[in-house]
């Protein structure tokens, strides 16, 4: 068991902490609103930390998960943080889902340090990190990996190293172009089914034990159908991934005409208010058309 500080207690962090806090390892928190942190220690025992620099004393890892490339450099080379007060040999694994550049930088500006850095962005959206089932993409060092691969198994089912600092980012870049374009079919395949006045659910029923079955399809079909968005992963979150996602394309030559399609669709939906519901919201672009038909 090891020494671990986590920063960001949020949808998935403090699921995240959570298990590894249960699998026995000493945990430290920090969050950025101080009584959600409170809150964590008082269901979950460990210790609170102030700031990012406090927590990361002693610790034998840091982990974070925080909400992009800003909040990530605060949290590490910030005046208060943690790269301020890791010691050498220390490793620093990052959940966040941000840049595979911020990710290259933090992993040379660790080496200097004589610490280890991580890029670990994690899938499986809120019901993942709550069961402790996450798919985690990690980029950096093989020495760094094996040594934190133990305690991510304390919250996911998939773990593997993808290459060098940076492809764990782009490897989650890879999964959410895929998540925007299945989203955007399972959208389509259910408004036509309604326009036909097909039964929906007996057809995702069926359909989803062929080829055309996903995740999506199981965990966000029936709800879309009923028209229920207020769980899961946040439009605004997926308008940042993709954003990303489309930053990399451009530097890469990489095409993605559909990625970028979508990307537009879900500004239609934030900018209706829909920036706080699931990603599964998309379908309401199409049941607003058809009813204004």
């Amino acid at each position: 068991m090891m020494k671990i500080g986590f920063i960001g207690l949020g949808v998935m962090g403090g699921h995240m902490a959570r298990h590894l806090a249960t699998a026995g390892h000493e945990v430290t928190v920090y969050n950025r609103t101080i009584a959600k942190a409170e809150a964590w220690t008082k269901a979950n025992g460990g210790k609170l930390a102030a700031t990012p620099r406090d927590l990361a004393k002693g610790q034998d890892i840091v982990m974070a998960c925080v909400g992009n490339d800003a909040d990530l450099l605060g949290v590490t080379t910030g005046s208060e943080g943690a790269f301020q007060a890791m010691a050498p040999g220390a490793l620093f694994v990052d959940h966040t889902t941000a840049s595979a550049d911020v990710a290259r930088r933090l992993h040379a500006d660790a080496r200097a340090r004589n610490i280890g850095f991580v890029d670990a962005p994690v899938s499986g959206g809120e019901a993942g990190a709550r069961d402790g089932t996450l798919t985690v993409m990690c980029g950096g060092d093989a020495k760094d990996y094996a040594r934190v691969e133990g305690a991510i198994a304390a919250f996911a089912r998939a773990c593997r190293l993808m290459g060098p600092s940076g492809a764990g980012q782009l490897t989650k870049m890879a999964n959410q172009i895929c998540i925007a374009g299945l989203v955007q079919a399972l959208s389509e395949g259910i408004h036509f089914s309604q326009s036909a006045g097909l039964d929906v659910e007996a057809m995702l029923d069926v359909v989803s034990q062929g080829a055309a079955g996903s995740w999506q399809m199981n965990n966000r079909g029936a709800t879309m159908n009923r028209g229920e968005f207020d769980f899961g992963f946040a439009v605004r979150l997926m308008r940042k991934d993709l954003g990303i996602c489309l930053a990399e394309a451009r530097r890469n030559g990489a095409k993605l005409p559909v990625t970028a399609l979508v990307d537009q669709f879900y500004g239609d939906v934030d900018a209706a208010g829909g920036g706080g519901w699931d990603t599964s919201s998309l379908i309401t672009r199409l049941s607003v058309a058809r009813q204004e038909k």
